[in-house]
């Protein structure tokens, strides 16, 4: 008797959460470090390199708008292996660069190769081996964004510190191309119909996947109230949430000292991941999924105003960073599971990279702004009220975005799914 063959979708989800630690670890996280790297070793000025860092960010949406049509073309392997390779590439040129245009440049192969190994990239490397249990098993794969900060963050600084910046961007970049290579070829080149099996496992189990509604087609996405509230309510949170956590550091550090704002920033990823967790694991099949958001934000809100506190109360500062910790993941990975759930197979391929190319083109220059707003509200003497007051308001109005795109499955036009 021949033995069921394993349910291989566990196997791409460790791989996918790899992928997730490399991609934003060198990828989200690295730009930070490097520009305070590439302004000690140029002393260039912050506001040069930091165009830097948002060009990197900017370039990247072009990319990931068109990622559905680039695995088309070449396949999910070698456009994952391709974007390993330019952001190995673009880190090299931070580290090297003896000339503005030279940084740019690199700013440009780093923005460019990092989303392949990004938000859109996971969810398109999980969705064909799970449904039922998507929004755990893409919960669990994002939680490797998080791991990376946890990880690269700590590491770019011990490597530059100890080997200086051009060595650590070689070892670093060396190791995730032989990695990233390693799991395009021996993991994500491989598919359910390949080895006849069935999203969640249920060939293995023999058991045939329910059916669910499919909603229909939809014509001109840019036309659609589901896809633009989608993606504005994206975009919105993520605005406030990078804004607010680029600053968060040099705004408690003053209150708790340098290395206790770093582990407040260190329970604010742990949050994270816990927040992402429960969520995955709790979330029914059937939730409205925009308000499962809109909670998350509620709670990020309710920490914003807590961090009002924060210079009366030391407490106040580990309840807020807690509480708003807790959203930073989702605000991530509930997004696409809205999309596959309100639109139809082939429509949810094209909306998650582009809600995830809006949101990334917005926080680009979510830093400079609110950097702009700190120094005026410094000037006021009110810094810390007005900065968590904004980030506030445009996370109410991503609820209010989510909200007013909420439409029943009728409304819809849901149809029977296709066998």
């Amino acid at each position: 008797m021949r033995t069921p063959q394993a349910f291989f979708g566990w196997t791409v989800l460790y791989a996918t959460f790899v992928l997730a630690v490399l991609g934003w670890g060198v990828g989200f996280y690295g730009p930070p470090v490097f520009l305070h790297a590439v302004a000690q070793r140029t002393g260039w000025s912050v506001a040069l390199v930091s165009g830097a860092v948002t060009l990197h960010f900017l370039c990247g949406t072009f990319v990931v708008a068109n990622l559905p049509r680039l695995y088309r073309r070449f396949g999910i392997p070698a456009v994952t292996l391709g974007g390993a390779v330019l952001l190995a590439l673009g880190a090299n040129g931070w580290a090297r660069a003896g000339e503005p245009w030279q940084l740019y440049a690199a700013a440009l192969f780093s923005g460019m190769g990092w989303v392949a190994l990004g938000a859109a990239a996971v969810n398109a490397l999980i969705s064909p081996w799970f449904v039922r249990r998507r929004p755990a098993a893409l919960g669990m794969a994002y939680n490797g964004a998080s791991v990376g900060g946890i990880v690269f963050s700590p590491l770019w600084v011990y490597l530059i510190g100890g080997v200086g910046f051009a060595q650590a961007a070689l070892w670093v970049g060396v190791a995730m191309v032989a990695v990233v290579a390693a799991l395009s070829f021996k993991v994500f080149a491989v598919t359910p119909q390949q080895l006849g099996q069935a999203p969640d496992g249920a060939a293995c189990q023999g058991q045939a996947p329910a059916a669910v509604p499919s909603p229909a087609p939809v014509p001109n996405l840019w036309r659609n109230r589901a896809f633009l509230t989608l993606a504005a309510g994206m975009a919105l949170g993520l605005f406030a949430q990078i804004g607010l956590i680029a600053h968060l550091l040099s705004l408690l550090a003053p209150l708790l000292g340098a290395q206790t704002a770093g582990l407040a920033m260190g329970l604010a990823t742990a949050s994270a991941i816990a927040g992402r967790s429960l969520v995955g694991w709790l979330m029914p099949p059937g939730a409205d999924r925009r308000k499962v958001a809109g909670l998350a934000y509620a709670i990020q809100i309710c920490g914003s105003m807590v961090l009002m506190l924060a210079g009366e109360h030391t407490w106040a500062v580990w309840l807020g960073v807690l509480l708003f910790g807790s959203g930073i993941g989702n605000a991530t990975s509930l997004p696409p599971l809205i999309a596959q759930a309100e639109f139809a197979r082939e429509d949810a391929q094209r909306v998650v990279p582009l809600i995830v190319a809006i949101s990334q083109g917005a926080y680009a220059f979510a830093p400079a702004l609110f950097g702009i707003l700190r120094a005026l509200s410094e000037q006021a003497g009110h810094s810390l009220f007005w900065f968590l007051a904004t980030a506030a308001g445009l996370q109410a109005a991503a609820i209010a975005s989510f909200a007013l795109g909420s439409v029943t499955p009728a409304r819809r036009g849901a149809r029977p799914a296709r066998p």
